[in-house]
């Protein structure tokens, strides 16, 4: 199976709406909060957005409290992106936003550069961690942030226990625990520099500039 068909088969109708109801709710995640936190004390006024793996888009529409000037929403989830197409509208107003359905390394080149790269707790549902952030990176002038579960023993445990819980109910979605090392030194070559950070017992919150902007 495909990676977006995983993620459509994961990521649909029944989740999405259990995600706004939290988001309204004010039961977004922890880590979410923590990395729109982070964002909104860099310079974000006449920035354009550009958020990986959206979801629902909650960080994208948190910032639209900011003066950024526009935003770009990728997602593979049919159902996902339509609820943030629906949702962001409102916190954008007459700011222009643009909607991509599908696998963003694949997808990459088609979709507009931007100063600033969300990527909330996406890189842990990619196979390839590495391929995802350079193809972010490239697309990025200024600014990228992502969230990732931390490199421990106990979390590997619990993730590759969920896993198998879901190939057991014949769920092909899986979630990854990558090497922070190698995601460093992905972003570093494509040129940026790490300038803030942060996290929960289970997630780890990152910053990254590009050098010399």
């Amino acid at each position: 199976m495909s990676f977006c068909c995983s993620v459509e088969a994961h990521f649909g109708r029944e989740r999405a709406e259990r995600d706004l109801r939290n988001y309204r709710r004010g039961r977004t995640p922890r880590v979410t909060k923590l990395l729109t936190a982070e964002l909104l004390r860099q310079p974000l006024a006449g920035k354009h957005l550009l958020d990986i793996g959206a979801g629902i888009a909650a960080v994208t529409m948190e910032l639209g409290s900011s003066e950024a000037a526009s935003a770009t929403i990728v997602e593979a989830s049919p159902a996902f992106l339509e609820i943030a197409q629906r949702e962001i509208k409102q916190r954008y107003g007459p700011r222009p936003v643009q909607f991509f359905r599908g696998d963003f390394t694949q997808i990459a080149e088609t979709v507009p550069p931007a100063d600033v790269a969300i990527l909330d707790r996406v890189v842990c549902c990619y196979p390839d961690a590495e391929a995802l952030l350079s193809a972010a990176a490239a697309r990025t002038r200024e600014i990228l942030s992502f969230s990732y579960p931390r490199d421990r023993w106990d979390v590997r445990l619990v993730l590759g226990y969920e896993n198998s819980m879901r190939r057991w109910k014949g769920n092909e979605f899986q979630t990854f625990v990558h090497p922070p090392r190698k995601m460093a030194e992905v972003l570093e070559r494509a040129g940026f520099v790490r300038v803030a950070s942060g996290g929960t017992f289970l997630w780890r919150v990152e910053i990254y500039k590009r050098q010399g902007v």
